[in-house]
């Protein structure tokens, strides 16, 4: 049976992406991403639980990144958990996990003060967005489909 990787993710950038421009003309972005929740303990105070996730974008949605997304910055992300596992010098397992982005939506400026109701939608392909528009973003990938 087919299984589902599939992360949905709505925060703040914790940093500006890194980016690196590899062999072959492919980039690729890293980001942190803040998830905050917050709820009443038992005794009526209020808690926040900030979480934070390592993102992964290539090429198309990378130099996106690149061009638009700040500390700061609200998006809205799905994608899939890669992890990856390696031994240290010492001989420890060690592992790392991150999201591999898929689409991006960009939210506007920081805790989410969007300045635009215009919404677009933009693959790999599609030319530059104007920096008011609320930016949708879709990679173009299949090596993982189960289908």
């Amino acid at each position: 049976m087919a299984g589902v990787n599939k992360v949905i993710l709505v925060g703040n950038l914790g940093k500006d992406p890194e980016v690196r421009y590899l062999d072959n003309n492919k980039v690729v972005a890293n980001l942190t991403l803040a998830t905050t929740e917050s709820y009443k303990d038992r005794n009526g105070n209020r808690v926040e639980n900030t979480e934070w996730h390592d993102l992964e974008l290539w090429d198309g949605l990378a130099k996106i990144a690149e061009q638009y997304l700040t500390k700061g910055k609200s998006i809205y992300v799905e994608g899939k958990i890669k992890t990856d596992s390696w031994q240290d010098d010492q001989g420890n397992n060690k592992y790392r996990t991150r999201i591999r982005v898929q689409n991006m939506t960009m939210l506007g400026g920081p805790q989410g003060n969007s300045g635009s109701d215009q919404a677009g939608s933009f693959n790999e392909q599609a030319a530059a967005p104007k920096a008011s528009d609320s930016i949708n973003v879709t990679e173009t990938e299949s090596d993982d489909l189960p289908f």
